[in-house]
């Protein structure tokens, strides 16, 4: 891969968007290669957790809008169909935790793309910037589904329509991330908690992304009908009889992901 890093560590892929002088903004290259690598670890019965972060500075400034300014380039309604889109279906689908480290600025797309994570851990020092309306366009990547979900509708409209910096801090107090942690400490926080991920049970932690995304769309009833059919589904996995195993023995349970 040309634009991406990433290696397996502990049953975790950590994945590393790697275009650092131009801040890990996204051309066609390497969303492709994103695309690729999470079809991978979802296929991949070793991985079981996945990290996501940028190299350097930032985590990913968004759009290379040199690619968009090319007339050789991809036309914009492609890029959002075919770069964008399927990366946060991807990210959403795959029943596998994924956790995002921000490791620097998040703008536009690549704010959007830490939002879609299951879990996100920013740097102090990471601000998080709805740049769309800077240019006249509007926030894609699945931010106009998620940040209203995550914060309410009236600070997104203003996040959206002001482009205001929302610095890791205050992006934590309002809920649009899980925790910040010091700059220097971020990699190893983050990968903490994605072995912790990848040591527990796989299917029952896929089994609740999928609950969490129906969460999103169904009434009370139809929820409560798929927890139903979701808690009986984990509970013919070997992980399900190993916890309860495991506990009656009064015993560390040794989880496989099956």
């Amino acid at each position: 891969m040309n634009y991406i890093e990433h290696h397996i560590d502990a049953q975790v892929c950590i994945i590393k968007l790697n275009r650092p002088k131009v801040f890990n903004s996204f051309n066609k290259g390497m969303a492709l290669e994103l695309q690729a690598l999470l079809d991978d670890c979802e296929k991949n019965t070793d991985v079981r957790a996945i990290l996501l972060t940028g190299e350097g500075k930032a985590f990913c400034a968004g759009q290379d809008l040199q690619e968009i300014t090319d007339p050789n380039g991809p036309a914009l309604s492609d890029i959002v169909s075919q770069h964008y889109n399927p990366i946060i279906e991807r990210i959403r689908n795959i029943e596998k935790p994924i956790v995002c480290a921000v490791n620097g600025v998040a703008a536009g797309a690549g704010a959007n793309i830490a939002l879609a994570c299951d879990i996100t851990i920013a740097g102090e020092s990471v601000a998080f910037i709805q740049a769309f309306s800077k240019i006249g366009l509007i926030p894609d990547s699945g931010g106009t589904f998620f940040l209203p979900r995550i914060i309410g509708m009236q600070k997104a409209a203003a996040l959206m329509m002001l482009a205001d910096k929302v610095m890791a801090t205050e992006a934590e107090k309002m809920g649009m991330i899980y925790k910040v942690c010091a700059d220097e400490s971020l990699m190893e926080e983050t990968l903490k908690v994605a072995k912790k991920l990848a040591s527990l049970p796989t299917i029952g932690l896929g089994l609740t992304k999928r609950a969490l995304n129906k969460s999103m769309t169904n009434d009370l009833t139809a929820q409560l009908a798929l927890e139903d059919e979701l808690q009986t589904t984990a509970g013919k996995t070997y992980d399900y009889n190993e916890g309860v195993t495991a506990f009656l023995e009064k015993r560390k349970p040794n989880f496989k992901g099956e």
